[in-house]
């Protein structure tokens, strides 16, 4: 199990350059020949680019304004400075915004924050062997963040990373986040009772990271099995559907653990109806529909690695033709 605390030193970029080698290494990543399509970012996130340039591609990585995560200009001078470090800033080309003339040469696409939406329009220019990279497992995907239907149409193929392969690892982190999340919210973990509920893959990964953080932790895979009791928080990490918990939901969890702290982990909480029920909720910020409400890089630049290199692995396997296995890294969604 990962600690959640890990002490760093020396230079973060470098040290952030010392683990794309490291998973490179691991995953046998290897793109050379092929056309990668991704964003400019900032922070773990403009690890993305640089991750395919060492793997050999020829990458085009393109940058846009957002609210939280820096300027097109920022993302753009925070990827540059990685790839200058790494040594492949030559093979790196970016845009604001994502150009024609490379959505028509693109091999692999990826479902990167700044790329996202990915439109039928941007769909429809892509070359027909083209694949999208999801950075994350197919069952968690967002109608938000792809055209599927477009790409059903099109014969493009959508590759999902298998978070939980040895050489990927990424779901175990999933704990320790759960418990930056309960500690964001001033709560100190050890020595609390804690119900998750969780209706998914990330069960087993939230019960062990908050059982080594010191929590009394338990599972209820929905609503109706939560136990009652003096739960100190009720954790929610549900499968986001077509509607979020609403008063009805958010009743029954208030009758099952007054007083307890709601935590956001995953999955939709009609919060009107949780702040009139007298509930505290955290995260203090809503997260986004079929988003988590703690990101990964809260963590560092690790599992943003892991999960953008995974993607980039699952893509190759699936743009090669490589065998897809039930326990592989790649899958078709």
């Amino acid at each position: 199990m990962l600690k959640l605390v890990v002490e760093q030193t020396g230079d973060p970029a470098e040290s952030m350059l010392q683990s794309i080698k490291r998973r490179i290494e691991i995953l046998e990543l290897d793109l050379a020949g092929l056309a990668v399509v991704t964003e400019a970012a900032t922070g773990a996130y403009a690890s993305t680019a640089v991750i395919a340039a060492l793997a050999g591609a020829r990458v085009h990585a393109c940058a846009r304004d957002t609210n939280s995560h820096g300027s097109a200009d920022d993302a753009i001078a925070a990827t540059r400075e990685l790839a200058r470090l790494a040594g492949v800033e030559a093979r790196i080309s970016f845009s604001r915004g994502i150009p024609q003339f490379a959505l028509v040469a693109c091999d692999i696409l990826t479902n990167s924050g700044r790329i996202r939406p990915i439109t039928r329009r941007v769909i429809n220019l892509l070359p027909p062997t083209a694949i999208i990279a999801l950075m994350f497992e197919a069952w968690e995907f967002r109608d938000t963040d792809l055209d599927l239907a477009a790409c059903r149409e099109r014969g493009i193929r959508v590759a999902a990373v298998n978070e939980r392969h040895r050489d990927v690892a990424v779901f175990p982190f999933l704990g320790p986040l759960c418990v930056c999340l309960l500690r964001d919210a001033a709560m100190p973990v050890a020595g609390q009772r804690v119900a998750i509920l969780c209706d998914n893959p990330f069960a087993d990964f939230l019960l062990a990271g908050l059982t080594e953080a010191g929590a009394n932790a338990a599972l209820f895979a929905d609503l109706h099995q939560l136990a009652h009791g003096s739960w100190d928080a009720v954790v929610l990490a549900l499968l986001p559907g077509d509607r979020p918990l609403d008063r009805d939901d958010l009743e029954m969890i208030a009758r099952k653990a007054p007083g307890a702290l709601l935590a956001q982990f995953w999955g939709g909480i009609d919060r009107d109806a949780a702040r009139s029920l007298g509930l505290q909720v955290c995260p203090a910020t809503e997260p986004s529909r079929g988003h988590m409400g703690i990101l990964l890089n809260r963590l560092g630049h690790e599992p943003i690695v892991r999960l953008q290199a995974g993607s980039l692995k699952a893509a190759e396997i699936v743009r090669r033709g490589g065998l897809l296995t039930t326990d592989g890294i790649a899958s078709l969604l």
